[in-house]
């Protein structure tokens, strides 16, 4: 009775491990066929324009289309002019940032050099160099 048992035992570990593997190969099937039936949506779309009907059974099939969805390209009639870059204006801010900036950080160092806690100060550096980031930016 035991030697059945224990034969049973091995029967369902084994079952258990085969169920495992199909599953994962079922997914990997699933959805590498996924992957083939959008890529084909999208060839028909760019190519005839429309949207490719799913059979009768298949109640809905929709997939999220990428930042470069195939679209009809359209026509130009003319070359459009090439825009020349115009001069970068300097910000007025940046004179005036630089100089709090310097300012600040001479703060930062007769405090450190007075042996006096330099974090609110250090944070002000910090915050206008931020500033003057944005501004050149």
């Amino acid at each position: 009775m035991e030697n059945i048992l224990s034969e049973y035992q091995k029967w369902k570990q084994q079952g258990e491990a085969l169920r495992t593997q199909a599953k994962q190969a079922m997914e990997a099937r699933f959805h590498e066929l996924l992957g083939e039936a959008v890529r084909l949506a999208r060839d028909y779309q760019a190519d005839f324009g429309t949207a490719l009907k799913p059979q009768a059974d298949v109640t809905e099939f929709r997939f999220k289309s990428g930042a470069g969805a195939a679209r009809k390209p359209a026509v130009k009639a003319a070359p459009e002019p090439v825009e020349l870059p115009t001069p970068a204006v300097p910000n007025p801010k940046i004179p005036g940032l630089e100089k709090k900036l310097a300012t600040a950080k001479a703060k930062v160092d007769a405090a450190k050099a007075a042996g006096k806690p330099t974090r609110n100060l250090e944070d002000k550096v910090y915050e206008i160099e931020d500033e003057l980031r944005l501004a050149r930016a």
